[in-house]
Formats: structure tokens, sequence, C-alpha cells
């Protein structure tokens, strides 16, 4: 049997008349309605509470998470593969008020709370914010320990799916997401194949950065498309760069995360550059003197301001992501990826062949 369930944490607004007393539980009842009496108007009371919610998904910056990639919860899927499901249920409702450790996109989720914050102060009625949601492919179940975790960190998350035994990414289309992060590469697979950016985070250490939002891309086969590197392994560097000369007026064709780059970029104008709580940067092998008017120009004909940009000519991009410290890198190169959590950089992997 296949069992769904979502559910939203969203915040009630209460409507308390000018009699009520609200330490009384009796007046915690539903309003009844009189029949008007012949020729007169009906009058509907004030309703008890009226549900109002955070964001607008029509034009938040919907990120979606699964619980392995917010949450440390390796010990628990160790446990759920050499002991199966049922074992996996009784151990996380034994344990459901104690919280999980955070995980590798825990601090990514906190930064864009702040960008919230600061989004807010500026205008309160704007409605275009991150949108937090939490995909499980766990059974409802298990997932009271998840939501008691969120609440334990303080993290204003809304929406919870917990979907047993099925593809949990058929539900990003309908949630209108941007990003989805998964420590499971079938899942991210799944995501990319029906259009939405995806990446692949692995469980690790990391720093606490700053409370202001980094974001650090990768260029080919990431936030662009990856036609310079096929051209490159067919033909070689000189090839290559041969290739970028000539196509140097013609935009470089859209990657994977390039959508939720623009969605990012997009909510970075409500602030000019000095006050902006967000910070995007461009890390790619790409050699600034052959390769990189190309990647600028296309960069401006997209519309997309990226911070900081560093063409690092093939050379590690370990030590500059140290000094940057972003709150995600998004790279293809499994050696990047390496290289990035080495310094305790918070990495997730864009695969290229699923």
């Amino acid at each position: 049997m296949k069992i769904r369930l979502c559910t939203s944490s969203s915040k009630f607004l209460w409507h308390r008349g000018r009699n009520h007393n609200t330490s009384d539980a009796s007046n915690m009842q539903p309003h009844h309605l009189t029949p008007p009496s012949q020729g007169s108007s009906i009058v509907f009371p004030q309703p008890f509470f009226a549900l109002t919610l955070q964001k607008d998904p029509s034009e938040a910056l919907v990120i979606a998470v699964t619980t392995r990639a917010i949450f440390d919860l390796e010990e628990e899927h160790q446990l759920y593969l050499e002991k199966g499901k049922e074992e996996y249920v009784r151990h996380q409702q034994a344990n459901q008020d104690k919280p999980l450790p955070p995980g590798t996109a825990f601090a990514f989720i906190q930064a864009a709370q702040y960008v919230n914050k600061k989004i807010l102060e500026s205008n309160p009625a704007e409605k275009g914010l991150f949108d937090i949601l939490v995909l499980s492919n766990n059974s409802p179940e298990s997932g009271v320990r998840i939501i008691n975790s969120a609440k334990h960190y303080g993290l204003e998350i809304s929406k919870f799916c917990f979907v047993s035994d099925e593809d949990s990414t058929q539900y990003l289309k309908s949630h209108r997401v941007k990003l989805f992060l998964s420590a499971d590469r079938t899942d991210v697979c799944n995501a990319l194949r029906r259009g939405v950016s995806a990446a692949l985070v692995f469980q690790q250490e990391v720093q606490a950065p700053s409370t202001l939002l980094r974001v650090a891309f990768d260029g080919d086969a990431v936030l662009f498309s990856d036609e310079t590197d096929q051209i490159f392994r067919e033909q070689g560097l000189e090839g290559a760069m041969q290739y970028e000369r000539e196509m140097e007026a013609v935009p470089i064709g859209e990657g994977p995360i390039k959508a939720f780059a623009m969605h990012l970029g997009n909510m970075r104008k409500k602030f000019s550059q000095e006050e902006s709580p967000i910070r995007t940067y461009l890390v790619t092998a790409r050699s600034g003197r052959d390769m990189g008017i190309r990647a600028i120009k296309t960069l401006r004909e997209w519309g997309l301001a990226i911070d900081e940009a560093f063409f690092m000519d093939g050379a590690p991009k370990g030590p500059i992501l140290a000094q940057i410290q972003p709150h995600i890198f998004f790279d293809d190169g499994l050696h990047n990826i390496q290289g990035a959590q080495d310094v305790g950089v918070p990495s997730a992997w864009v695969p290229l062949c699923c």
C-alpha cells in the first residue's frame, strides 16, 4: 500500500471579538448564525480564525530538500539498509524527541531563512521569499522526528511531504520547486529529467559560514551547457579554445542549474549591491584569457549578475572556495566536489550522466 502525506505548518491568525475572554475555553467554539428576519440582510460574523499563508508559491523561490540532505541521518539510513523499514520506523518513533544533527544543506537553509528576514524588514508585504519544502521517501510514522528537529533548530519550514515507496520527485513541479537537493542520486537524476534544477549532496562536516547567503557555481555543465566540454573531449584544449573564439558572440547554452541561479538573481535584485544578503560566485576551470569573455557575455545576455568570478585555468578550486566560504557550491566534477569537501565547504554534485 502506498501512503502519501503532505502537511503544512503555516501560521494561524486569531480574530477575537470585543467581548471574548481569550482564557475561557468556552469561547473557543464556532460561531452560530441566527436566521435573519424577513427583509433584513445577512451579516456574516468575523471568522474565529483565518489561515494566513507565510509565502505565495507562485512568487516564492521554492527549494525542496530531502531529510538526508538537511539532517545527518547516516546512522539511521544504515539501520534501514541493514534491518529494514520496520526497525527504522521503530527507531525514529522511539527517538522522535531527540533532534537530528544538522546535515550538509542545513546551513544553506538557515542562510535562506536569514534572507527572508532581511526581505521582510525591507518590505513586510513581499511575497517573493524562499519557501522550503522537506521531501521524504519515508512513511509518515517516522516523520515526527523530522518535524521536531526542524522546530528544535528554529527552521521556518512550512511544508513536509512524506511519501512511501514512490518516486517523490513527481511532486516537485506541482509544488513549483526551483531547486531540489537530495542525498540520493536516483532522486537527483529523476528531478533533472523532469526539468528541475537538482544536485546531489554528500554527508560531510561543514564549517559554519557567515549569515550572508553565499552560493558558488561552476560554469560548464552547471550554469552553462556542456557544449564546450564535449568539444574538449573530442578535440582537446586547442579545439575547445578555437571553438570558444568562433562562438564568442553566441551565448552558451543553458545548464541544469541555470534556472535556479536566475531565480536567485531576481531575488538579489531586491537589494542594492551594498545591502544585499546574497552573494553569488562563478568558480570555473575555464581560462579567463581564452574562454572567459564568452562566459561573461553569456551572463550579461541572461541578465544574471554575479558578484565575483574566478577563472581558474584548471587550477584546484579548494583554496579559493575556502576563502569564499559558500553555504553551497555546485559542480559537475567529483574531483572539485572532493576538493571543496576537504576544506569544509558544503558541496552539491550536478551529475552529467544519469
